[in-house]
């Protein structure tokens, strides 16, 4: 890995665990799997580095192998997270419960990832509601699309030539989008900011069918002050 300074490799580092970590990001992005011959032509290295890589991330149980040998990533992966964001998710969970019971629409709290992503730490489905949207934690998609970005970046200073919906976001409390990150699906979706003022997360809901957005709207504003009043 090249130093940011000199543009020469840092010594200081292991290029090999510098490898390993790029498959294991390369996998979060691809979750449906990749072949060993594109995971070496991602990563920029020879087929058999990417395989003997793969082999000592499966021995670790942080990714395998399916049917058809394309590699995805492994259940090793949640141990190693279930420590990550410990305080958050267990203040966020009995709110996003209840959130997901109360508006009859999947519920998810998301979490910055970097300057210009956001990762969904967690998801969780209303038992009640006769259709609901379902997808998995761990999605990362662009912090400028869809509500739950969106409703991060309300809580950020505000950037050159960021959106107007980011604007309208921090003059209501929450952001609203459609058909951005998923077709047909309307996101409502508000910030959890700590005492200092710092976003530590989005807690949002995506509705199918909104017939009234504002109402999820104080919803999830009202989730959100919740989560921050209980976070350390």
């Amino acid at each position: 890995m090249p130093d940011e300074n000199t543009g020469r490799p840092d010594t200081r580092t292991s290029k090999t665990l510098h490898n390993g970590i790029e498959v294991l990001e390369l996998l979060g992005r691809h979750p449906h799997g990749l072949s060993v011959t594109e995971i070496a032509e991602r990563i920029g290295v020879h087929r058999t580095v990417a395989h003997r890589l793969v082999r000592t991330l499966e021995e670790h149980r942080l990714c395998r192998r399916d049917a058809f040998k394309r590699i995805t990533p492994g259940p090793g992966l949640i141990a190693l997270a279930e420590s990550v964001e410990s305080d958050l998710r267990g203040v966020a969970l009995p709110v996003l419960t209840e959130l997901a019971e109360s508006q009859e629409a999947t519920a998810h709290l998301i979490v910055p990832e970097g300057e210009d992503e956001a990762r969904a730490l967690m998801v969780v489905e209303p038992s009640r509601a006769r259709v609901h949207l379902a997808f998995r934690p761990g999605r990362v998609d662009p912090l400028d699309q869809g509500s739950a970005g969106l409703a991060l970046l309300s809580a950020m200073p505000p950037r050159p030539g960021e959106r107007a919906e980011v604007a309208l976001a921090r003059e209501r409390g929450y952001a609203v989008s459609h058909g951005e990150v998923t077709n047909a699906v309307t996101g409502v979706s508000a910030p959890v900011v700590r005492s200092n003022g710092a976003p530590v997360a989005s807690i949002g809901v995506s509705v199918l069918d909104p017939q009234d957005p504002a109402r999820h709207g104080e919803a999830v504003r009202a989730a959100a002050r919740r989560i921050a009043a209980r976070l350390p």
